[in-house]
């Protein structure tokens, strides 16, 4: 991969240099001391990878990517060395489009190797999704039980989201009212350690509560669950949630895939699938299979995500019912639902 680094500090980028001659495969292309100076290089020479530092002078690395994604986008990876301290920062950046973020890698006595795992196996996942790793195609209804027993909620909002998600969401979530009918499921592509901070950060913009989805959960009208862990969150028998590392070969960890299709198997009231900015093509099948059941799905439109890979691998599917601009989304969920329970609707 050709990668890039940004970051203002040279022991900062002395570090990565070393992190990155462990893989030969791997090119340093260029050097930014700021998020100003980053802009003008990617325009310049766009590499596959930037690993963006978030604290700079002159343009942080929040602004930078902002910039970045609207001009010239490539893959960004943030890079920090206190991931707690930068919570907002880093949504703010992963809201942009940046894919991910890790901690800073440090020189030190010891193996240089233990050090820069964490950073090398980040790098190999972005790898794969911009090669377009869709992973094995075996998370298909058929793999589900069906559901019993129970009385499941009327309506369920399935949503799925990536790069650029957290600002998508916060918006998608602003609009909804606080006596909002369906459950809602959240399956966005981010860490787990970061997972807590962002139903925090979420909640900020939602007249509806936003928690953690815990293993035994079953989503209820009210409140607003987002999956919690690196392992995939699936609907089982009587509308419970459960994790699930399989299938292990996915790229995307939670998969968007693995929610809507359980989703499809075992809900046996109406189900709103969404899909919204983010790399690659997680979640277009499963939202093509809701549709085909006649659920109602929705993707968000190319102008408003920040990346438009996986919206647009479900457009190319006929998987969406509708494609909305995200600031349109949280009315035509409540339209919709609000269709399904009128004399003559689809309830």
């Amino acid at each position: 991969m050709k990668i890039a680094i940004v970051n203002d500090m040279p022991l900062a980028v002395e570090a990565l240099r070393r992190v990155l001659a462990l893989r030969p495969e791997h090119h340093v292309v260029w050097v930014a001391e700021d998020g100003a100076r980053a802009v003008q290089r990617c325009a310049e020479l766009r590499p596959d990878l930037i690993l963006m530092d978030l604290l700079m002078p002159e343009m942080d690395g929040v602004e930078a990517t902002r910039r970045i994604m609207s001009g010239t986008p490539c893959a960004i990876l943030l890079v920090t060395a206190d991931m707690g301290a930068n919570t907002a920062h880093i949504f703010e950046a992963m809201g942009h489009g940046a894919l991910d973020v890790v901690d800073a890698p440090a020189i030190g006595s010891g193996d240089p190797r233990a050090g820069a795992a964490p950073v090398l196996a980040k790098i190999e996942i972005i790898a794969k999704l911009i090669g377009g790793d869709r992973g094995r195609s075996d998370t298909g209804g058929a793999r589900f039980a069906a559901a019993s027993g129970g009385n499941p909620p009327e309506s369920l909002v399935a949503i799925g989201a990536s790069a650029g998600g957290p600002a998508a969401l916060a918006t998608l979530l602003r609009g909804l009212p606080a006596d909002f009918p369906a459950a809602v499921v959240i399956v966005q592509h981010v860490d787990e350690q970061f997972a807590a901070g962002m139903a925090q950060w979420l909640a900020q913009h939602s007249a509806l509560p936003v928690e953690l989805a815990r293993e035994g959960d079953r989503p209820t009208p009210g409140r607003v669950l987002l999956a919690a862990t690196n392992d995939h969150l699936r609907l089982v028998a009587r509308e419970r949630l459960a994790y699930t590392r399989a299938p292990q070969s996915y790229v995307y960890r939670p998969s968007v895939d693995v929610f809507f299709h359980s989703a499809c198997a075992l809900w046996r009231g109406e189900v709103v699938g969404v899909l919204l900015t983010g790399m690659g093509r997680d979640g277009a099948h499963g939202l093509k299979a809701l549709r085909d059941k006649g659920h109602h799905t929705i993707a968000q439109d190319q102008a408003s995500s920040a990346v438009y890979g996986m919206p647009r691998a479900a457009v190319a599917l006929d998987a969406a019912v509708d494609i909305l601009p995200i600031e349109a989304i949280a009315a035509q969920l409540c339209n919709v639902l609000s269709t399904q329970t009128e004399p003559g609707g689809s309830r």
